[in-house]
C-alpha cells in the first residue's frame, strides 16, 4: 500500500503597504506598482498525499468559499504540468478574512505549490513554479517569496526589498465585501495610449518616494498610499470611519490593503496598539480586530522549511523533494 505523506502548513496573509494603479493595459489588466508584506495572520492547511493511479483533490473547509477555489486550481494545474499522480486531501482552517484584500485565497494556492512537490517526491523547476503561480492569480507568485517585495505588472513581477520590522500592527476587517472589478471600474483609469505623460510621471514619483523610504532613506509610513481608497471610501463610509479612527488612535500609517475592505495600522509600542485595539472594538463592534506582526523573508521561508522538514531536502528555496 502506498505511503500517505502528511504536513500541516500555515498560509500567511499579506498587506499592500503602497498601491498605485497606473493605467489599463491592452490585455485588460491594470499596470500596478505595489509593495507586498507578509504578516503573521494565517490560514492552516492540513495536507495528506497518497500516490495513486488516479489523481483527485479533496477539499474540506470550515467555511463556505464563494467563487473558484484556488486550492483545487493550484493542485490540478501543478499535477498536470509535472505528472503528479495521487490523491491530495486538504483540510482548510480559514482565519484570513475573505474579500478583504489580504490575499488569503492566493496564499492558500501558493501553499499547495510549495507543499505538493515535497509531498509527492516530484522535482519542480523554480521558473515553472512561478509561471504556474502567475497563471493562477496575480498575487500568488508573491507568496512563493514572502517578506517585503516590490510588485509590478499585474503584481506578478517581483523585486525583493529589505525586510521591515513592525511588531505592533492591527488589522481591522469591517466585513464589507468590496468587489475588485467594481473597485477598478470606479478608478476609471485610462488606457496607456490615453494617459498624459505628466500624470504618469507624477504617479511614478509618488511611488518611487515610497520605494526609497523602504530602502532605508526615509520615513516609509508617511509615503504609503493606496489609489483605491478614495473610490472605495465613497461607496463604503464605514471603511473611511475605521481608517480615521485608527489615525486618531496613533496608527502611522493607517491604510487599506489591496482593494479593501481590510485596513491596517502600525503602532509605535505594544501599549498603544493594545489601547487602540480595545477602543476600535468598542467603537465598531462588527469590525474584526487582529494583532499581527510583519514576517520577514527569512522567517517566512524558515516556517515553510520547518513544516515540510520530514519530506523536503534541507536548505534551498523553494522546498524540494528529498
Amino acid at each position: 500500500m502506498a505511503e500517505t505523506r502528511k504536513a500541516s502548513v500555515r498560509a500567511l496573509a499579506k498587506l499592500n503597504l503602497g498601491l498605485a494603479v497606473l493605467y489599463k493595459r491592452p490585455d485588460g489588466f491594470h499596470e500596478l506598482r505595489t509593495v507586498f508584506q507578509t504578516v503573521s495572520l494565517a490560514d492552516r492547511l492540513d495536507l495528506e498525499f497518497t500516490p495513486s493511479r488516479r489523481s483527485t483533490v479533496e477539499i474540506e473547509t470550515d467555511i463556505d468559499i464563494p467563487g473558484e477555489n484556488l486550492i483545487g486550481k493550484a493542485a490540478t494545474t501543478l499535477a498536470e504540468e509535472v505528472g503528479i499522480r495521487g490523491i491530495l486531501r486538504v483540510k482548510l482552517h480559514k482565519k484570513i478574512p475573505m474579500g478583504g484584500g489580504l490575499g488569503g485565497g492566493s496564499s492558500d494556492a501558493a501553499a499547495i505549490l510549495l507543499s505538493l512537490p515535497a509531498l509527492s517526491g516530484k522535482h519542480v523547476d523554480t521558473g515553472l513554479l512561478f509561471d504556474i503561480a502567475a497563471r493562477i492569480g496575480s498575487d500568488v507568485p508573491f507568496f512563493l517569496m514572502g517578506g517585503s517585495s516590490l510588485g509590478a505588472g499585474r503584481g506578478e513581477e517581483l523585486y525583493p526589498l529589505p525586510d521591515l520590522r513592525a511588531p505592533n500592527v492591527l488589522i481591522a476587517s469591517p466585513g464589507v465585501h468590496v468587489a475588485t472589478a467594481e473597485a477598478y471600474r470606479a478608478l476609471a483609469r485610462p488606457a496607456f495610449t490615453e494617459l498624459t505623460p505628466g500624470a504618469l510621471a507624477h504617479k511614478m514619483r509618488e511611488f518611487r518616494s515610497l520605494g526609497r523610504s523602504l530602502s532605508g532613506s526615509g520615513d516609509w509610513a508617511s509615503s504609503c498610499a493606496n489609489d483605491f481608497e478614495e473610490a472605495v471610501f465613497e461607496r463604503h463610509p464605514l471603511i473611511r470611519s475605521v481608517q480615521r479612527t485608527l489615525l486618531k488612535l496613533g496608527a502611522r500609517p493607517a491604510r487599506m490593503s489591496g482593494s479593501g475592505s481590510a485596513l491596517f495600522g502600525v503602532f509605535s509600542s505594544p501599549g498603544t496598539r493594545d489601547k487602540a485595539s480595545a477602543s476600535l472594538s468598542d467603537s465598531f463592534p462588527g469590525v474584526q480586530v487582529t494583532h499581527v506582526r510583519f514576517v520577514s523573508r527569512r522567517q517566512y521561508r524558515g516556517q515553510w522549511l520547518g513544516a515540510l522538514a520530514a519530506h523536503a531536502a534541507p536548505g534551498g528555496w523553494p522546498p524540494r523533494a528529498q
